[in-house]
């Protein structure tokens, strides 16, 4: 690798990084160039490597819940859990944009929009909220078409881990079973403590995302009010409906079913 990047001298921070190609990534479209500009890139675009890093450890997570490795797999959830709670702070950041310095080049960005997030979508999609109809927002994309279809296509955290839990003996088969599961891993914690943990990292999992989108729909209102998306949404009306949103519905549901005096009672 150091030759590589060394290119005959010794490997540096900026060649290692390719710091200068990325700091040539901003290109901002509005003329004269809006101040807040910049800032609406380069947080759009760490949004971007962010996702890429979450698909990495989730693409490790399913192979860990495959093999049965819980301890590695909760260590990526982990990660996952890490790099979301930066995202949800993250988002604040676009209200430091004053609103009329945003609509200086808001206009520019006509018809793009963030509903064209393929890695957004990818996480959605791996982590068992798929939706075909999606796809027809790419359709003119081949690159992030082919992601999506593959993702579509491909197991999810989801599959992995009810997968692991119907190998290890728990009924799986059924939404109701899979509820009945959880609680009976709920009941006795000490006994099935890595299930525990895991059901407890992907339930926060689907809380963070829940959060995002909840910040997302405020930082929206406050800085737009009730304008229409850039893509032609209803905006703050369109993101509201993606609040109730569960990658993980019977983990959650599992919670309503739990009884004190199921088992030998909390035993943690």
């Amino acid at each position: 690798m150091a030759q590589e990047y060394g290119k005959g001298a010794p490997l540096s921070y900026n060649k290692y990084l390719k710091v200068p190609e990325l700091i040539r990534l901003q290109e901002t479209l509005s003329e004269p160039a809006s101040h807040d500009e910049l800032l609406f890139i380069v947080i759009h675009q760490t949004y971007e490597l962010w996702f890429k890093q979450i698909l990495h450890e989730a693409d490790a997570t399913i192979g860990w819940l495959n093999e049965g490795r819980t301890f590695r797999a909760n260590h990526s959830l982990r990660a996952i859990i890490g790099i979301e709670k930066v995202l949800v702070t993250q988002i604040h950041l676009l209200e430091t944009m004053a609103q009329i310095g945003f609509l200086e080049f808001r206009d520019k960005l006509n018809p793009a929009s963030g509903f064209q997030s393929m890695q957004f979508r990818e996480l959605e999609f791996v982590s068992g909220q798929k939706n075909e109809k999606i796809l027809n927002a790419f359709k003119d994309d081949e690159f992030a078409y082919a992601r999506l279809q593959e993702r579509l296509n491909a197991p999810g955290l989801d599959d992995a881990f009810w997968g692991l839990l119907g190998r290890v003996g728990f009924k799986v088969d059924s939404y109701e079973e899979r509820v009945q599961s959880i609680v009976e891993i709920l009941t006795h914690p000490e006994k099935n403590a890595d299930y525990f943990i895991m059901q407890d990292l992907l339930i926060e999992h689907d809380e963070n995302i829940s959060l995002w989108r909840y910040h997302h729909v405020l930082m929206v209102e406050r800085m737009l009010g009730m304008k229409p998306g850039t893509g032609g949404s209803e905006g703050v009306g369109y993101l509201m409906t993606t609040l109730t949103k569960k990658f993980f519905p019977e983990i959650w549901e599992a919670r309503t079913h739990l009884k004190v005096g199921d088992g030998s009672g909390c035993p943690i």
